[in-house]
């Protein structure tokens, strides 16, 4: 145990409750002790309409991209409603995923995606991929709010025919856990890590409801982990700073981060 690579470390994580199983059990596993901060709460968008609209129409796309395993979840949840289900979808229709997490929640369904980036970004996902052609159409299930429009705009301007829609919202929680609270004031904390530009926000309006202005001051010393660029930007947005990104941007890229950056301390 002594010589596992987070032996001694106090690691808090970020992700939604439903994310926080596997999170955890991985760190655990490189020695750390781990302490939950669920920076979101998933919960339906505020209308069904548009995305039962587009589901309806399923087989008229070419392509479906997911971007997160919630996206996923709520797709398959609003077709079973209709007797339809992803794994019975037409021929036609293709997958791609941003991301591992999200390509394993379609495995669970027995799905294998058409297409899945080199990258687990959405910068990835357009660079690679495998066909634009004038008129094909997509439809791309997201987050209501606080996502980013990229593969929407980037595929619409290469004469795609984008449809867009809110699947599911994440909202912030109401407090951080009390476990974790005392540990940052006790400065017990070795590092945190955050996930999507929305953990990083929360986090910080969580922070500033717990610790009040001076909330920045709890985080002096602890090590802020990054799973990908975009988080990055809102890390160094909400925090001043991200210490560490992850490489590849998923959770044995996170860990591996957050190994890295107290070795080069």
């Amino acid at each position: 145990m002594f010589d596992l690579p987070l032996y001694g470390r106090t690691v808090v994580l970020t992700r939604s409750q439903e994310q926080q199983s596997e999170a955890q059990n991985l760190f655990k596993e490189k020695g750390a002790r781990v302490l939950d901060l669920p920076a979101l709460v998933i919960g339906p968008p505020d209308q069904w309409g548009p995305l039962d609209d587009a589901l309806t129409d399923l087989d008229s796309f070419d392509w479906i991209v997911f971007s997160s395993a919630n996206g996923v979840r709520a797709v398959e949840e609003r077709l079973l409603n209709i007797g339809k289900t992803l794994s019975r979808r037409s021929n036609s229709l293709k997958i791609a995923v941003v991301g591992r997490k999200t390509g394993l929640t379609l495995e669970q369904l027995g799905i294998d995606p058409d297409y899945v980036p080199p990258k687990f970004i959405a910068d990835s996902l357009i660079e690679h991929f495998p066909v634009f052609v004038p008129g094909l159409k997509i439809l791309i299930p997201r987050v209501q709010s606080g996502g980013r429009t990229l593969l929407a705009d980037v595929f619409a301007k290469k004469g795609v025919k984008v449809v867009e829609v809110a699947a599911y919202e994440s909202f912030c929680p109401k407090e951080i856990p009390e476990i974790t609270a005392k540990a940052f004031l006790n400065k017990a904390v070795d590092a945190i890590t955050f996930t999507s530009g929305k953990t990083a926000l929360h986090s910080a309006q969580l922070m500033m409801k717990r610790f009040g202005p001076s909330w920045e001051k709890i985080l002096v010393g602890v090590k802020l982990i990054s799973i990908g660029p975009q988080t990055s930007i809102s890390c160094k947005k909400y925090f001043d700073r991200v210490d560490q990104e992850a490489d590849p941007h998923d959770l044995d890229g996170l860990i591996k981060a957050c190994v890295d950056s107290f070795q080069h301390q």
